[in-house]
């Protein structure tokens, strides 16, 4: 593995470095490797410019919390770091939500069991769709959250659509 400057690893190998729910996700997946990093800078553009990473191969997870009836349903939104999700209109549509909006941070943490800041699709509720965008789907290998701050993960886009609850769309805008 060779994106940025990290010392990547097997994450079979260093689970000391993932979320308790990222743990138990990545157990028996292959090709996903960590790489330990500065917590300080774990958000996107920092953690890029730090460790010699392209916007274009990381990939920010967003929780959204979509609303109808009085009834309210959570997912994620996978797109690359150089776009953001339509969350107002693609997100809300393919959720058949009434209102949509951004997980509050309190709910995301508590809800995922992952810090906010390294909210990662591996992992999630089981009940929760993960919306991948096609330019992730696609891509070769992507860096993304952990469910820590300290370390990030290297995918590939074909494993985050091939999760259980994925669903691959054109999200961004």
């Amino acid at each position: 593995m060779a994106i940025g400057t990290l010392d990547w690893t097997s994450a079979a190998e260093r689970l000391d470095l993932l979320a308790e729910p990222v743990a138990r996700a990545v157990d028996g997946l292959d090709g996903i490797e960590v790489a330990e990093i500065d917590p300080e800078l774990a958000d996107t553009a920092a953690f890029c410019e730090r460790y010699g990473v392209d916007l274009g191969e990381s990939a920010n997870c967003v929780i959204v919390a979509a609303k109808r009836a009085g009834e309210v349903r959570y997912a994620a939104c996978m797109v690359l770091a150089t776009t953001r999700a339509d969350v107002n209109g693609v997100v809300r549509r393919h959720l058949d939500a009434r209102k949509i909006s951004f997980a509050s941070m309190d709910d995301a943490v508590t809800l995922t069991g992952m810090e906010y800041g390294g909210i990662t699709p591996l992992g999630l509720p089981e009940e929760w769709p993960v919306l991948v965008d096609e330019a992730v789907a696609a891509h070769p290998e992507v860096v993304i959250g952990s469910g820590v701050r300290r370390s990030k993960l290297a995918v590939s886009g074909s494993l985050l659509a091939g999760l259980k609850t994925a669903q691959v769309l054109r999200l961004a805008n």
